[in-house]
């Protein structure tokens, strides 16, 4: 059967790729300011830019969900044409988009009951959701099936290993993620926390420390301790508008690993409103996740 790979438009992946391997997103609103602002396809490096120049400047941004009926909508076509759908969620422990996907699916088999729909929890987000888009094309071409395939996703989900490094604490703060008084001590004390995302799909804390050069280390340490390119050998660097640093850890990784294929995405305004600019996260197959 043919099939279509979907994601949500919050993933960060090669978008030239992605384009020509025919990915579709599924639509997402947030707002910046007082303004609501429509997201159908991954920003241009330049219009992120300017997204976190506005985040820099405190102008308030916020998300919303994808409702069950927005699924719809975006798979309906597809599997009108009699083709399956393979959808790539933002992790469930994370957001309830998975929830509302499956919902979608047995909306959309009322009216089309043969309808072939395969959600996959990606346990993830940003360039880990990326990593799976890439693997589900690779996949295709290889002959997979979709249900091969979705399997295969599921399967290795859990082995894409995460490490963030935050900057602004303010942020994990208003998410819930630190007291106010810790944003505010920590911020003093150049403390930049180090989360990952954990068997379940949920954000952790796991290291903290002063300043970004620590923080990069640590990260490199753990690429190093757990990096399984048995898997793949793509490596992903998403950050929030400080592609510089980006692209030093590339050359850290590439002395590491150089059998590593390095992409460095900008990260997408639905997951940087909540992290805030000059986030950056390092996101590779490894070992399955503790």
């Amino acid at each position: 059967m043919e099939y279509i790979i979907f994601t949500d438009v919050s993933v960060d992946v090669d978008m030239e790729y992605a384009a020509a391997e025919n990915v579709c997103y599924v639509p997402m609103e947030y707002m910046l300011g007082e303004e609501s602002r429509h997201c159908a396809v991954p920003e241009s490096s330049e219009y992120m830019h300017a997204y976190y120049d506005k985040l820099r400047e405190k102008v308030p941004t916020r998300t919303s969900q994808i409702t069950p009926f927005n699924y719809v909508s975006a798979f309906e076509e597809t599997v009108k044409e009699g083709k399956g759908v393979l959808y790539i969620a933002l992790s469930s422990g994370l957001s309830n988009t998975y929830e509302s996907a499956l919902n979608a699916v047995e909306m959309l088999k009322d009216t089309y009951p043969d309808a072939v729909v395969e959600v996959v929890d990606s346990l993830g987000a940003t360039g880990g959701m990326g990593l799976l888009v890439e693997s589900a094309c690779e996949n295709k071409k290889k002959g997979m099936t979709l249900a091969e395939n979705a399997a295969w996703l599921r399967e290795n989900a859990g082995k894409i290993n995460y490490w963030f490094k935050v900057e602004d604490l303010m942020y994990l703060s208003r998410g819930g993620r630190v007291s106010t008084a810790t944003a505010i001590f920590g911020t003093a004390l150049n403390i930049k926390p180090i989360l990952n995302i954990n068997a379940e799909g949920k954000l952790d804390t796991v290291a903290k420390k002063r300043g970004n050069k620590q923080s990069y280390a640590w990260m490199l340490e753990q690429f190093a301790r757990n990096y399984n390119p048995e898997i793949s050998n793509l490596v992903y660097i998403s950050c929030a508008d400080c592609m510089q640093d980006a692209q030093e850890m590339a050359i850290k990784i590439a002395e590491i690993a150089p059998d590593a294929k390095i992409k460095c995405t900008m990260l997408s305004p639905i997951i940087g409103a909540h992290t805030g600019p000059d986030m950056i996260a390092l996101i590779y197959y490894g070992t399955a996740r503790e």
